[in-house]
């Protein structure tokens, strides 16, 4: 009887323990709603700060999917990066029906600029900046990866144009990144009128032909671009994974580094993608490439 009673009361007391540990890392962690990084006649674009105890920590922008038309930062997925020293931003973006592209990039490009020149004020690092996303955001997240001062797709939203908004590390989950390909493999998403792709062009990849590369990120690849680490689901009929072999290929060629992960029966997305092996090779590669952060040049 004693000897259970010990058990037990051994038992709880390792309970509360746990759950003091996980309040109090917890506690330490801020979330900061709604900020305001650009207005667009009219229109509010925010992003929401997820903030580890660490100061000085690194950032990496979340970009939300959902075809360009849908979605939002709510939810974000990648919060747990927090865990592990990184701060998170997921960011908001003009939907195709408010505008069509590059409004999207010059969005996510002005959020980068507003975080560096914010970075002081709430305690992250202004040096190396990482981004991902999925599905429309993982396209985004890409091509900020590859176009970095690429003047037609910088923009001036959101003012901070004495900051850059080059990202160290980009990764993309199950993304497209070459619409000029998908004109051919997926036209009923492509080149359809009221297709994902004819609303963020404003019309067919295979008519918008010059738009449809400007928009890819396979198209923008240069030497000085970072390292890619691409999630994919070998069963994605929404994107399919000829995108990320795409760009794969694409940085083969020029030497560059990028991994790509195959969800082997992996869909358009899921839990899968953001826990257990995919999730650990994902918070290695922002270490790895975030955590020795400098200063970054104003």
């Amino acid at each position: 009887m004693t000897c259970a009673r010990f058990v037990l009361m051994t038992w709880t007391a390792a309970v509360l323990l746990i759950a003091t540990t996980t309040l109090q890392a917890e506690q330490a962690k801020k979330v900061i709603k709604n900020l305001e990084f650009a207005n667009v006649d009219g229109h509010s674009l925010k992003l929401d700060l997820y903030l580890p105890k660490e100061k000085n920590a690194p950032v990496v922008v979340w970009i939300h999917g959902g075809g360009w038309h849908a979605g939002s930062k709510d939810g974000c997925p990648i919060t747990w990066l927090n865990d592990h020293g990184m701060a998170v931003a997921s960011i908001s973006y003009r939907l195709t029906d408010k505008a069509t592209f590059p409004a999207q990039i010059h969005d996510c490009k002005a959020a980068v600029r507003w975080l560096r020149a914010n970075a002081d004020k709430y305690g992250y690092s202004d040096g190396k900046i990482g981004v991902a996303g999925s599905s429309a955001g993982g396209h985004l997240a890409a091509l900020m990866g590859t176009s970095g001062e690429v003047k037609e797709l910088e923009g001036d939203v959101g003012g901070h144009l004495q900051y850059t908004s080059r990202v160290a590390a980009v990764v993309d989950y199950f993304g497209a990144t070459d619409f000029v390909l998908r004109s051919k493999t997926q036209p009923h998403r492509a080149n359809k009128e009221g297709s994902v792709v004819y609303k963020l062009l404003g019309g067919g990849a295979n008519e918008k032909v010059d738009l449809a590369k400007q928009a890819s990120a396979a198209f923008h690849v240069t030497q000085d671009d970072p390292p890619f680490l691409v999630i994919h689901g070998d069963k994605d009929n929404t994107v399919l994974i000829d995108q990320s072999e795409r760009i794969q290929t694409v940085y083969q060629e020029a030497g560059l580094p990028l991994e790509l992960i195959v969800i082997e029966g992996g869909g358009h997305g899921g839990a899968e993608f953001y826990q257990g092996e995919p999730r650990e090779r994902v918070i290695e590669f922002f270490k790895q490439h975030l955590k020795t952060a400098s200063k970054s040049s104003q």
